[in-house]
């Protein structure tokens, strides 16, 4: 497909917002919710996800088995941490038919930090790997960068209408991803022909989900994987559905400066300093509607293009 008229796009808007409309919010948001109880196993420091019974992607999101490593690494350790920063590594592409196993180390535990290992497996193999630190609240010195100026979330585009407008979705692709996702977002991108790199994206949750600060970070982390490697994208030109083009995050570092309401608006600023070698950095600050700074992001992310055939 290699255009689309206004009429065909509005048409396709109206088709994925009648989709959107058959979804309750609640049971969307509870259904992400679950991917957070994991089950203790047989062993200590262990726990198991099981296998979706309906797999949805070709690959599990990266986002998820984020957040589900940092609730597996912050249940074993005392509550009055939380944690501050992760890293992981993208291993193997997970399978949605498949469970989960987490084995988490017990690096160490100190008066005010903690840290722990997550080592992920699907059939015995690693796929993923976290480390995270946990640090008890204590007062210091404090500084942030301001918030740059955002357009508001109301002046922004919705997702669905960027899917529809993208002439390499095809029908059946925008049926199935225009399905109500936890997370209402809109998104400021410049035109392709600036060949910039920034960008931003607000996001919040479809349906409220109570106070827990720790439920609260991993809907966070599970965010903070959606449309960062899209940064180096941009100045290319490229989209995730660029033809040929096979795109992947390979390291994820993540730090909580503070507490956070997913289920009320907050924005996503991201930026790409560098591409090259078939890899691209990407960055993220996080920020309340207010302009507090809640987090910080880095990725690298693979990007590999293959040309059509001859």
């Amino acid at each position: 497909m290699s255009s689309l008229t206004p009429a065909e796009i509005q048409a396709r808007i109206d088709r994925a917002r009648h989709i959107q409309s058959t979804f309750s919010p609640e049971k969307v948001v509870s259904a992400v919710t679950r991917l957070f109880d994991l089950v203790p196993a047989d062993e200590p420091d262990e726990f198991t996800f099981p296998a979706f019974a309906k797999p949805t992607r070709d690959r599990i999101f990266g986002g998820q088995v984020i957040a589900q490593a940092l609730v597996a690494a912050a249940r074993t350790v005392d509550p009055g941490k939380s944690a501050h920063s992760l890293h992981a590594y993208f291993l193997r592409g997970g399978d949605e038919a498949k469970p989960l196993h987490f084995r988490v180390h017990r690096d160490f535990d100190g008066r005010s930090f903690a840290n722990r290992r997550v080592v992920v497996r699907q059939d015995g193999k690693v796929i993923f790997n976290l480390t995270a630190s946990f640090h008890a609240p204590e007062p210091g010195a404090a500084h942030q960068v301001p918030m740059p100026d955002l357009l508001p979330p109301d002046q922004c585009v919705e997702f669905t209408e960027n899917l529809a407008a993208d002439p390499n979705v095809s029908d059946a692709q925008l049926d199935r991803m225009a399905r109500l996702r936890p997370f209402e977002m809109r998104s400021f991108r410049p035109p392709s022909t600036e060949k910039a790199s920034a960008h931003y994206q607000w996001y919040r949750l479809a349906a409220p989900i109570g106070d827990d600060p720790l439920l609260h970070r991993a809907f966070l982390a599970y965010a903070s994987d959606m449309g960062l490697l899209s940064s180096s994208l941009l100045p290319h030109g490229f989209t995730w559905s660029t033809p040929g083009l096979f795109s992947t995050s390979l390291d994820h570092a993540m730090w909580f400066h503070d507490d956070i309401r997913v289920d009320e608006w907050f924005a996503y600023v991201m930026d790409s300093d560098w591409t090259g070698g078939a890899r691209g950095i990407n960055r993220g600050l996080v920020y309340r509607q207010d302009g507090t700074l809640i987090a910080s992001v880095m990725q690298e992310g693979l990007l590999r293009l293959v040309p059509p055939a001859a």
